[in-house]
C-alpha cells in the first residue's frame, strides 16, 4: 500500500490583497459547492485555519483532531492546485490568535478587503461564534455574506416546520415525507418499494458461529508531523494513535473510495448484521463514512443514491432490506438529528429529566473496568475512535443512563471519542436517544436493558468476569439489577409510559425478598462502581 504524506503549509501562508475573504469551517469541505464551480477569482482568498478554541472547546480523541487537522490541510492544498487563493493557519503559526473573529479581523483589514462570506454553519455554538464576527464587520464597515452548505436534504428549520402544532416528532412520519419529497426507493406511483417504508424488523440479528467478517478498509498516511505539532503545542487529546500509518480517509476520492467498497463488499450484509456486536473485527459490516459525511467531503445524496443504486442494479445480491435499512439511517435519522437540533437549541443542552448527576466513572477514559462488554467496546473506541451504534446506544449509553450519570458527562465524553461527532448529531444522539434526557422528544421510551440483550447481541458475556445470569449477588452482571433500580426509581416519570408498562408488572408481580435483593445489588455496584 502506498504511503501517503500531509503536505507542508508553507506556500498556503503568504496573505495578498483580496476584495473578499471567504472562511472555509473545518467541516465544510465540500468541493461541490457553489463557491468552487466558477473559475478562480484572485480577488477571493479563501481561509482555513487551525486555532485553540475548536481543540480546547472538548477533549477530543487524538485521531479526531488529526484527522480534521490533516483532512482540511489536504482540502486546502486541493483548492489551491486548482488556482483559488487561499490562506492557511497553522495552530504554530506565530499571527495565529486562536479565535476565528480575531483571525479574520485582522485578515481582512491587512488583506484590505471589504467584504467576508461564510457558510452556514451545523453548530450552535459556531453560529454565536459567527455573530460576533458579523458584529465586527458592522464596525468596520465591511459587508458579508452567509449561504447555505449545500451539503443536507433539509434545511435547518424543515423539521420543526414540519411538525409544527405536532406534540412531539415521529421520525417515522418525518422518514416517509423525506422518502417522497426525494423520491427515495419510491416506485413510479410514488409508492414504497417492495411495499413496504421500513425494514426494521430483518435489521436485528446477530452474528451466526464461525461466520467470516470482511477485513476493514484502511489507508495508510504518515501523520507524525501532526501528532508532533498537537504535543508540542500542548493540546489535551485522549485515546490512541499509529502516526506512521493513519488508517481513515481524508481526503474526496478516498471517501468515494470506500463508499464504493461499501456497497460492494459490505452492503449486501450491512442490514442483517448492523445490530450485532463482536470482538472479532471493529468495523463488522458498517461503512465507516460517517466522518467523511460530517465534514462534508462526501455527500449524503451521493451515498444514498449508490446504495440505492446497488440495489437496483442487482437485487438479489443486495436485498431491499439491506438498502433500505442504510438509507434510513442518512435520509431518515441523520436528518431528523439534525432537524431536532436546531429546533430545540440551545434549550436541549440543559436537559436532564431525571436529574441524573452522578460522575462519568473514571475508566470510561481507559476501559478498565471487568465489564467485558464495556472494557471492549471502550477500549476499541480509544484504539480507533470508532464503535458502531449500537455498542453506544446498548454498552456504554446504556450503562450511563442505568447508572444515573450526568447527561452533561455523558455528552462531554461521546463528542470526545469518536471521529464523527460534532454536537449537532452527537447531542440529540446521546442526550435524546440514549440517555433520554430530553423526556421523549426523540425517542419514545429510554433504551435501557438487562444483559439479555448484550448477551444475546454479541459474545462478551461468556468470557466476562460478571456472570450474565445470576440477577443478584456481588459476582452478577451490574446491568441486571440497575436494570431493574432503574425503573424503581423513575417509576413516576415513566410507569404511564405505554412502552413500559410491561416491566412494572412484572416488578410488581415479583417476590418482594427478590425486589429487596435487587435493589440491594444494585447499591452496591453503584457504591463501588470505580472498581466494577
Amino acid at each position: 500500500m502506498k504511503e501517503l504524506d500531509i503536505p507542508a503549509m508553507e506556500e498556503l501562508q503568504t496573505l495578498v490583497k483580496a476584495r473578499e475573504v471567504r472562511l472555509i469551517l473545518g467541516d465544510q469541505l465540500n468541493f461541490g459547492h457553489d463557491w468552487f464551480t466558477s473559475n478562480p477569482d484572485p480577488e477571493i482568498t479563501f481561509v482555513l485555519m487551525e486555532v485553540r478554541s475548536e481543540t480546547d472547546y472538548a477533549r477530543h480523541h487524538i485521531q479526531k483532531v488529526v484527522s480534521f487537522f490533516a483532512a482540511m490541510r489536504l482540502f486546502a492544498m486541493d483548492l489551491h492546485q486548482q488556482g483559488h487563493r487561499v490562506l492557511y493557519l497553522t495552530l504554530d503559526d506565530p499571527r495565529n490568535l486562536h479565535s476565528i473573529p480575531d483571525n479574520l479581523e485582522w485578515i481582512c483589514s491587512e488583506a484590505a478587503a471589504t467584504q467576508s462570506a461564510w457558510q452556514q454553519p451545523d453548530e450552535y455554538r459556531m453560529d454565536e461564534i459567527l455573530a460576533k464576527w458579523s458584529a465586527i464587520c458592522d464596525r468596520r464597515g465591511w459587508d458579508w455574506s452567509i449561504s447555505d452548505s449545500q451539503h443536507f436534504f433539509t434545511q435547518r428549520e424543515e423539521l420543526a416546520t414540519f411538525f409544527k402544532g405536532k406534540k412531539t416528532y415521529r421520525l417515522e412520519t418525518f422518514y416517509r415525507y423525506m422518502r417522497k419529497k426525494h423520491n427515495i426507493l419510491m416506485t413510479s406511483a410514488m409508492e414504497p418499494e417492495c411495499g413496504e417504508w421500513n425494514f426494521d424488523a430483518s435489521n436485528r440479528q446477530k452474528l451466526p458461529k464461525n461466520h467470516t467478517l470482511p477485513p476493514p478498509k484502511l489507508f495508510q498516511r504518515n501523520v507524525s508531523t501532526l501528532v508532533a505539532l498537537l504535543e508540542s503545542s500542548g493540546v489535551e487529546t485522549i485515546g490512541r494513535i499509529r502516526a506512521d500509518a493513519f488508517p481513515w480517509p481524508l481526503t474526496r476520492v478516498e471517501g468515494l473510495e470506500m463508499l464504493q467498497h461499501f456497497a460492494e463488499e459490505l452492503l449486501p450484509f450491512f442490514g442483517d448484521f448492523q445490530d450485532a456486536m463482536t470482538t472479532e473485527c471493529w468495523t463488522v459490516y458498517h461503512s465507516r463514512l460517517s466522518f467523511l459525511m460530517n465534514v462534508k467531503l462526501i455527500s449524503p445524496y451521493e451515498v444514498v443514491q449508490t446504495v440505492e443504486q446497488a440495489w437496483r442494479d442487482d437485487p438479489e445480491r443486495v436485498h431491499i432490506s439491506q438498502a433500505e435499512g442504510f438509507i434510513r439511517q442518512i435520509l431518515g435519522w441523520r436528518e431528523y438529528m439534525r432537524g431536532v437540533y436546531w429546533a430545540e437549541m440551545p434549550t436541549y443542552e440543559t436537559l436532564n429529566f431525571f436529574d441524573h448527576q452522578q460522575p462519568l466513572p473514571s475508566w470510561f477514559w481507559t476501559g478498565k473496568t471487568k465489564m467485558k462488554c464495556l472494557s471492549h467496546s471502550i477500549d476499541q473506541t480509544l484504539e480507533h475512535a470508532y464503535a458502531h451504534h449500537i455498542q453506544r446506544l446498548m454498552v456504554t449509553g446504556n450503562f450511563a443512563l442505568l447508572a444515573g450519570v450526568h447527561p452533561d458527562a455523558v455528552d462531554a465524553w461521546y463528542l470526545g471519542v469518536y471521529i464523527d461527532a460534532l454536537q449537532w448529531v452527537e447531542i440529540t444522539n446521546t442526550r435524546g436517544m440514549s440517555q433520554f434526557a430530553d423526556g421523549g422528544i426523540v425517542g419514545s421510551k429510554p433504551y435501557v436493558s438487562s444483559a439479555q440483550y448484550i448477551k444475546k447481541m454479541g459474545p462478551y458475556c461468556g468470557s466476562c468476569h460478571y456472570r450474565a445470569q445470576d440477577k443478584t449477588g456481588a459476582s452478577s452482571c451490574p446491568f441486571n439489577s440497575l436494570y431493574w433500580d432503574f425503573h424503581v426509581r423513575h417509576r413516576s416519570k415513566l410507569e404511564r409510559n405505554p412502552r413500559i408498562g410491561m416491566a412494572y408488572r412484572t416488578w410488581d408481580k415479583m417476590d418482594p425478598a427478590k425486589q429487596q435483593a435487587l435493589l440491594e445489588t444494585a447499591a452496591h455496584h453503584l457504591d463501588n462502581i470505580e472498581s466494577l
